[in-house]
């Protein structure tokens, strides 16, 4: 496969499109667009997320020491994306976009109720990269729409419909279909026992 260098650069995909929300000590609630955010830890389960030093979302998490990580579906991406091109010092995100939030059970961070899928956060640690903290939530709570279980209990992906990003190209795409299965599907691969 004929390859082209770009250098050191942010273009890697397909990334999580995710709203992270968050509070500020008076109780404002704030949204972000971000997609530089991944799972770091299965013991205890801990999500990342990079943020520039500089965000109102980053202040609130210091302040509070709680977030929640939102998945975007495609049927939010326009209402995402307005939430990463303008700042909550500027503007009421919510108000603007018309998305929805609610306190969560565990930590009272705010949940975007129009997600299909909510993970809410506890501050654990932070590390510094440049302008950036790599800021880490322990786990504490997930929120799954009822939606996308069947009678059995069995998850149905393609109820959450998730949105990506293409770093480096600044497209949003939605997933395909299944081709495969995780932690099966490689098995015809190896030696047979």
């Amino acid at each position: 496969m004929l390859k082209r260098q770009l250098g050191p650069c942010v273009t890697f995909f397909p990334q999580p499109a995710t709203l992270v929300a968050t509070q500020d000590d008076d109780g404002k609630v704030n949204l972000m667009m971000a997609s530089w955010v991944g799972i770091v830890s299965k013991t205890p389960p801990t999500i990342a997320v990079s943020l520039h030093h500089g965000r109102k979302t980053y202040a609130n998490i210091m302040a509070t020491g709680t977030f929640s990580v939102n998945l975007v579906p495609t049927s939010l991406a326009v209402a995402a994306d307005a939430c990463g091109l303008i700042s909550g010092q500027e503007v009421d995100k919510c108000q603007l976009t018309g998305l929805t939030t609610v306190a969560a059970e565990r930590t009272g961070a705010p949940l975007v109720e129009d997600s299909p899928l909510n993970v809410e956060c506890r501050l654990v640690r932070e590390v510094e990269l440049g302008d950036y903290r790599l800021v880490m939530g322990e786990i504490v709570e997930i929120h799954a729409a009822e939606a996308a279980f069947d009678a059995t209990g069995k998850i149905h992906a393609e109820v959450f419909d998730p949105l990506v990003y293409l770093g480096g190209i600044r497209e949003y795409r939605s997933l395909g279909g299944r081709v495969a299965e995780a932690y099966k599907s490689g098995l015809e691969l190896l030696p047979k026992k």
